[in-house]
């Protein structure tokens, strides 16, 4: 029989990559998921994080609080809470942190991520 897995943000193992901190709550490093990586990033408000590509991952945004933009090639798309993204493997993009307070999102990647490899100047 099949049993639950649950993870709580405040237990969960904390990525400060640049621009922003990566929570990781549940993927293959710390449960039975195989298949997806699903965590919670938050940039500090007033920032712009240096852009990346995720060459093979599929990701997928919520956004939980706080306002901001994503950026990809000529394209801002607006973000603030209820609103969610696809962002395709390859696709160049950066998120910006508008106002004073930190944006929060949930980040779902499939197939699982290593946190942060896919930042500038990191080997892939």
């Amino acid at each position: 029989m099949a049993e639950l897995e649950t993870a709580h943000v405040d237990d969960c193992t904390v990525y400060r990559l640049p621009g922003r901190d990566w929570f990781y709550l549940l993927g293959p490093q710390n449960s039975r998921t195989r298949n997806l990586v699903f965590g919670l990033a938050e940039f500090p408000g007033g920032t712009l994080a240096a852009a990346h590509a995720h060459q093979a991952e599929e990701e997928i945004l919520y956004i939980l609080s706080g306002q901001g933009a994503i950026i990809a090639g000529d394209q801002e798309t607006r973000l603030e809470p209820g609103v969610a993204v696809f962002i395709p493997p390859g696709l160049s993009h950066q998120i910006r942190a508008d106002g004073a307070e930190p944006l929060k999102l949930v980040t779902v990647f499939s197939p699982p991520v290593t946190p942060g490899a896919y930042d500038p100047g990191k080997d892939r």
